[in-house]
C-alpha cells in the first residue's frame, strides 16, 4: 500500500502524504473509505505515530481526507483534486511541448520522445 525510501532525503511525513495523496487521486481508496488508524498505519510501516499524524493533518488540510471524532480518518471524495491535478499536469505539459517545438521539434519526435520515456521508466 504505502512505499517508504529510508534513502530518500523526503521527509517521512512526506512520503506518506505522497503515497495515500496518490492512492486517493488514482481511486485505489475510495471515497468515505476509512484509513488505518495512526497507530495501526505506524506499526505497519515501522514509523513513529507522529509521523502518521504529521502527514493524516496535512492530508485533511489540503482536503484529502476527513476525520470524524471517535471514529478515525476518511477519504474524501477526491474527483475536484483529480481534474484540478490533471489540469496542473496539462499546462505543464504544454509549456515542456512549447519548448520542444520552439528548439524545432516536430510531433513525430515529440511523440518519440514521449514513447521512450514510457518503455524506460514504467515497464
Amino acid at each position: 500500500m504505502i512505499k517508504i525510501d529510508n534513502n530518500s532525503s523526503k521527509a517521512l511525513y512526506e512520503q506518506i502524504y505522497d503515497e495515500i495523496s496518490r492512492l486517493i487521486l488514482s481511486r485505489a481508496l475510495r471515497p468515505d473509505e476509512q484509513l488505518p488508524s495512526v497507530r495501526e498505519l505506524a506499526s505497519l510501516i515501522k514509523v513513529n505515530p507522529n509521523t502518521i499524524h504529521k502527514a493524516y493533518k496535512s492530508l485533511e488540510n489540503n482536503d484529502y481526507i476527513y476525520t470524524i471524532k471517535g471514529k478515525g480518518n476518511f477519504v474524501k471524495n477526491a474527483e475536484e483534486l483529480r481534474n484540478l491535478h490533471i489540469k496542473n499536469v496539462n499546462e505543464k505539459l504544454i509549456i515542456i511541448i512549447k519548448s520542444l517545438k520552439d528548439f524545432g521539434f516536430n510531433n513525430e519526435e515529440i511523440l518519440d520522445i514521449i514513447k521512450n520515456i514510457l518503455n524506460e521508466k514504467f515497464k
